[in-house]
């Protein structure tokens, strides 16, 4: 019996060292080692000071800013410690009247702007914290953009274009926009 007690204590020490100690450090050096940017939280730098996370969203509501996809987080959005969605579902009138006041609140900001709301500008995703939005959102910003900045749309439009995404390797995701990103760029001109 007390054999098998202690080849038992000592696989138990054994394999907590293995995977609670070797296994983390070798997963951390090479996640350090190749992929130095993400393993440290994609944190996008101005002027020496960390501005956020290419990660996760923030958010803006000065019209000389582009806006992100609404989140659902709560107590405030964009919470990384309470990832999540709304749980609402599609045929919930607390979706359809959220819905219709994020497009009232688009509309206000840009009253001349008649082009259909793209839908990732109205609904939140599954876990509220997106960063980008699709190429067709940041397009029915760029009148806003350049007029509150003050400057020619074409010049916005090069700075979506820069922006802008591809899907990777051609065949995963959309092409997408990275909001705080293009912000930045745009606060850089």
């Amino acid at each position: 019996m007390s054999k098998i007690l202690r080849q038992s204590i000592v696989s138990l020490l054994l394999l907590t060292l293995l995977t609670g100690v070797v296994y983390p450090l070798v997963v951390t050096g090479l996640a350090q080692l190749l992929f130095p940017t993400a393993a440290n939280g994609s944190v996008l730098v101005r002027d020496g000071k960390p501005v956020g996370s290419a990660l996760i969203g923030q958010p803006f509501s000065d019209p000389r800013y582009f806006w992100g996809r609404p989140s659902a987080t709560a107590p405030f959005p964009y919470n990384g410690a309470a990832s999540g969605g709304s749980n609402l579902g599609p045929t919930n009138p607390a979706l359809a009247d959220a819905v219709k006041q994020r497009i009232a609140a688009l509309r206000a900001a840009d009253p001349e702007n008649t082009k259909p709301v793209p839908v990732d500008l109205v609904t939140a995703s599954g876990s509220g914290l997106d960063p980008q939005i699709s190429p067709a959102a940041a397009e029915f910003q760029v009148e806003r953009v350049a007029r509150a900045r003050g400057i020619s749309t074409d010049a916005v439009r090069k700075l979506v274009a820069a922006a802008t995404e591809k899907r990777q390797w051609r065949i995963f995701g959309e092409p997408r926009v990275n909001v705080l990103q293009l912000n930045l760029a745009l606060d850089g001109q």
